[in-house]
């Protein structure tokens, strides 16, 4: 299939490569990320294993995935951004296989180091490497409306993934989606996502010609080697996005059964619902309406307080008042997405365009590594403190708080 089918020499195939990111965004999360909880739940169901057993192999699922992430610059030199991309999308496919047929917990933790290492490749890291060669000026545009599929991913399959178990039972709702996500994702891999401008005579952003050097937003010295881990923005830059999404995850695994006895399973779901809409509205807020020259550190640490702001109405409800506990959802949504779309945008502005593509998967990598153990740790504290809610929101906003403060660090470092 020729090039002519897909594009046209006056019209930007940028934004056609965002349409195709935001797809393998919504299998990607849909699947790897908001499908776990879902197959917990079903191999428990069938099995009858226990909750910390099942639990393990959540947790295992996105450690393995924290590897690969790590080492998708690795790969994709090696083997390139399409190959790796399709391999994922069937590594992700069987590995959904194995959850659903595992009859021994060996075989459960087998299928976890597919789903780990497949749905990676079709996530935060990934997602930005098909964007970047794309977008200069434009990147945090194209990067919020690309991660918006992640919530999409969350609003279809979470429903699709218990309607289809319920209908077809779990083995034969796996291979139904895994062979829908092959074909999707090894198309769009194959025929989409896999344009470069310089096969197609484009340049980022649309440009009539290269951008001056001078001009692209990269700053900073290379970094090779062992010298990126003693670089200060890189630290505080992981940091920052590791304890971000181990508070919004530990508290988001354990914020609708904390919500449901004042709102009701019905309700509770709505506003699960609301969360993942307000997600949308901040990443698509933040990313069109940033100016190109702003301090993405400062707006990131924006995000984390209107979170932490959220937390706090939530707290001041008593998880008591339905019209707070909403309001305390919402604002706590509205930051979930910026959680993973700024970081990346961060590197752009402080690394070279190198040292930006192994910065974003290693941080992603960390980021993966750390919130794989937030909901048992939540979980901790909600035993330690049963009939208590303030543990768990102080703990979820104190560890929001130094997010913002690893993020501003750089910034109080550069003023001194």
């Amino acid at each position: 299939m020729s090039d002519a089918v897909f594009s046209n020499p006056s019209v930007f195939y940028g934004w056609r490569i965002v349409a195709g990111a935001f797809v393998v965004a919504v299998f990607g999360w849909g699947l790897g990320f908001y499908g776990p909880p879902v197959y917990l739940h079903a191999v428990r169901e069938a099995r009858g294993w226990s909750i910390a057993l099942t639990s393990t192999a959540v947790t295992m699922h996105y450690l393995c995935g924290a590897l690969v992430v790590a080492n998708l610059p690795k790969l994709y030199r090696r083997f390139g951004l399409a190959t790796v991309t399709r391999i994922g999308s069937l590594s992700l496919a069987l590995g959904l296989v194995g959850w659903a047929m595992a009859e021994l917990p060996w075989q459960l933790f087998a299928a976890t180091l597919l789903t780990g290492c497949g749905w990676v490749t079709l996530g935060a890291a990934a997602i930005n490497a098909i964007i970047a060669p794309w977008f200069l000026r434009s990147r945090p545009k194209a990067l919020s409306t690309a991660y918006n599929g992640a919530s999409v991913g969350g609003i279809i399959f979470s429903p699709l993934w218990v309607a289809l178990i319920e209908w077809l039972g779990f083995a034969r709702a796996a291979i139904l989606v895994g062979a829908v996500t092959v074909i999707v994702i090894w198309f769009l891999a194959t025929w989409v996502v896999a344009r470069t401008p310089d096969q197609l005579g484009q340049y980022p952003d649309g440009e009539a010609a290269a951008p001056a050097i001078a001009a692209t937003p990269a700053a900073g010295s290379a970094l090779p080697g062992k010298m990126l881990w003693r670089n200060g923005h890189f630290r505080t830059l992981a940091m920052g996005m590791a304890l971000g999404l181990f508070a919004q995850i530990g508290l988001l695994a354990h914020l609708f059964s904390l919500i449901v006895p004042a709102l009701g399973i019905g309700w509770a779901g709505i506003a699960a619902g609301l969360a993942t809409a307000s997600a949308i509205v901040g990443r698509t807020a933040f990313g069109w309406l940033m100016p190109i020259g702003a301090d993405r550190r400062l707006w990131a640490a924006i995000s984390y307080s209107i979170q932490i702001l959220g937390i706090g109405v939530l707290f001041l409800s008593g998880l008591q008042s339905p019209v707070m506990i909403l309001a305390g959802v919402l604002l706590f949504g509205f930051g979930i997405g910026n959680a993973t779309s700024f970081p990346p945008l961060i590197a752009q502005v402080e690394f070279t365009k190198e040292d930006a593509a192994r910065v974003v998967p290693l941080i992603v990598a960390m980021a993966q590594a750390t919130y794989a153990f937030a909901p048992a740790t939540f979980g901790l504290i909600r035993e330690a403190w049963p009939s208590a809610i303030w543990p768990i929101l102080l703990v979820a906003a104190l560890i929001k708080a130094l997010a913002i403060a690893a993020f501003l660090s750089s910034r109080w470092k550069a003023a001194t």
